[in-house]
């Protein structure tokens, strides 16, 4: 069959015939045929690769921990900034609308909180700044106005004794010898513990007869570095009233660990409520910290220390059913019979706990326990404890100071999943972990049967709910329906607060394990306070971790710079500027120096 001619076809073959003629023409067609066919052969071996994957895409090298560091202390200044242009010398700034709030006796409490931040960063312009605030501060109150005691201790008290420690400038003493003689009034009770709050000025003091433990047992490293500073006994007297009232404390209940509430006409507690979060926590840190402070001579907060971890390891401690997650919760039940009921609740304040267990690992002297007459087989045969004494007989099974470790790893480990298993990379403030696989609710896992079962087994692999276990992070889909990837937990409270636990303990474990996957993790929640927090005024908390971009709150506490900051910047720190042995952190992450006491302070004060 004969077709008729093509116009296109004819033109084609004329634009041939003249390019025969002309050498540069050619030569151009002949390379763009070679570039279409090289490309159709790429295409072809490699056809889902398109042509901007074709190279290789640029990627930055790591920043390093100098940079690092910088980037932190650039933070907390715009953090400071913003508070000190927009709320200053209110407490705190609210970082979305510019407002303040004064929840904590109006005073300026973020200027006293960053007091020894700015040192340590050697900020002296804002520092000088803040020294003018500090200098100006009444410490008044109108008459019916109470400022919360434990607070003011841990903020006001805290921030001035560790930036005078820091940079020994007399104005800061003068002050906080001035503010603890103006608090003095709340150890007006019977027992000479502290009521809940006094007014400044005319000294009334109010509260209920029931004192909280954290409030209660939180002043110890505070008044006794006072007392340390100043020479005087009536500082000591109010830390060593503290000491001896937990001493001498009746907890065969409590298999004994301290509980909650306490009654502050007797000294005695009057509920068997145990926790290591809300309400417990700092009492129970400051047992080794009080310890270390006074250069391991205070053998009375061992004992404690020893016992309250003890029930700790012992009662509180459990494991997921899928992921083997290490977790602490509570339990509001006498011990003495039996195991009290776990809520199965863990709260983010209870993640300062690896951080102390792994501080007390690298502080305490394991090996003299036996010249301290420190037993645990001897505690559990004194029955004391009742059912709760057979975890001083189940942890004398094991090398003490191994097992505080794998607790201290195993937790860090949870608290740094709670970060990573959200899409914001920020951690809800509490969770509820599943019993078991078939029920929400039950008896759970106690780590220290899934230990015993490790132990009988030969001790194979990793000891349980240490190894390293990948995030689960749901899509919207999942979180909607429920999720169909077995976290072990749903989410309690779904807020993210700034909170400083999880970087605390971070930092903690890359100091005492050497192991940089700590201290890339604090880094990881860094980038993500920076990317999902930061306001034009500072940083706020967030509403939900569960959504992306999530939902701000008003509000920036002082313990964001006071503390979330300055561990994130000493994680960057090849140096470390406080070494473990030699400073102390309060539960504010103030520090103190570790002393000893001179023989004539020994006399002076009535210290055994």
């Amino acid at each position: 069959m004969t077709y008729p001619p093509n116009a296109n076809v004819a033109r084609s073959h004329q634009l041939l015939r003249a390019i025969r003629h002309k050498a540069f023409a050619r030569n151009a067609l002949y390379g763009a045929v070679l570039i279409v066919t090289v490309w159709a052969l790429y295409s072809l071996i490699l056809p889902h690769t398109s042509l901007a994957d074709s190279f290789y895409p640029y990627t930055a090298p790591p920043l390093s921990w100098d940079e690092r560091a910088r980037l932190v202390k650039r933070a907390f200044l715009h953090a400071y900034h913003g508070y000190e242009r927009h709320a200053a010398p209110h407490d705190e700034i609210k970082p979305i609308s510019r407002g303040y709030s004064d929840n904590f006796n109006g005073w300026g409490v973020t200027i006293y909180d960053s007091l020894d931040t700015m040192i340590m960063l050697g900020l002296d312009a804002e520092y000088a700044r803040a020294r003018e605030m500090v200098q100006a501060t009444k410490f008044d109150l109108p008459d019916r106005q109470f400022v919360p005691y434990f607070e003011t201790v841990i903020r006001y008290l805290g921030g001035l004794l560790s930036a005078y420690a820091l940079n020994k400038d007399a104005l800061l003493l003068h002050r906080a010898d001035e503010l603890a003689r103006k608090l003095d009034p709340v150890f007006q009770t019977p027992s000479g513990l502290a009521v809940y709050g006094v007014n400044p000025t005319n000294g009334e003091i109010i509260g209920p007869e029931i004192g909280i433990l954290a409030e209660i047992a939180s002043l110890q490293l505070e008044y006794t570095y006072l007392a340390k500073v100043t020479g005087k006994k009536e500082h000591f007297d109010r830390a060593n009233t503290v000491i001896r009232a937990l001493e001498k404390a009746d907890l065969r209940q409590t298999g004994g660990m301290f509980p909650i509430g306490w009654n502050l006409t007797n000294a005695q507690p009057v509920d068997y409520r145990l926790s290591a979060g809300a309400q417990a926590d700092s009492a129970h840190e400051y047992l080794l910290k009080q310890y270390l402070l006074t250069a391991k001579s205070d053998k009375a907060n061992l004992d404690m220390y020893i016992r309250t971890t003890t029930h700790i390891i012992s009662n509180l401690l459990y494991i997921s059913p899928t992921r083997h997650l290490l977790y602490v919760t509570d339990t509001k039940d006498p011990v003495h019979e039996e195991r009290g009921k776990p809520s199965h609740i863990m709260e983010h304040l209870s993640c300062f706990l690896p951080g102390l267990f792994a501080l007390g690992v690298h502080t305490l002297p394991w090996d003299q326990f036996d010249s301290l007459n420190l037993n645990l087989g001897e505690l559990a045969s004194q029955g004391k404890f009742g059912f709760a004494g057979e975890g001083y007989r189940r942890l004398s099974g094991y090398k003490l100071k191994d097992l505080h470790m794998w607790a201290a790893e195993g937790l860090a480990q949870t608290c740094w999943l709670m970060y990573a298993d959200q899409p914001a990379g920020l951690s809800p403030d509490e969770i509820v972990v599943r019993a078991s696989a078939e029920e929400v609710a039950g008896p759970g896992t106690v780590w220290m049967d899934a230990m015993d079962q490790w132990k009988a087994s030969g001790a194979r692999g990793s000891p349980p709910g240490t190894k390293d276990t990948a995030p689960i992070v749901y899509t919207e889909k999942e979180r909607l329906r429920g999720g169909i990837r077995g976290r072990d937990y749903a989410i309690k409270k779904h807020s993210y607060m700034l909170r400083p636990e999880t970087v605390e303990s971070l930092y903690l474990m890359w100091r005492i394990t050497g192991d940089s996957k700590w201290r890339e993790r604090g880094w990881k929640i860094f980038e993500s306070i920076e990317k999902h927090s930061k306001t034009p005024y500072g940083y706020a908390s967030l509403k939900s971790v569960e959504k992306v971009p999530p939902p701000k709150l008003d509000d920036m506490p002082s313990y964001f710079l006071a503390e979330t900051l300055k561990y994130l910047h000493l994680m960057c720190m090849e140096e470390n500027p406080l070494p473990l042995e030699q400073w102390v952190f309060n539960t504010e992450a103030h520090p103190f120096p570790v002393f000893s006491w001179t023989e004539e302070e020994k006399v002076k004060f009535d210290i055994l």
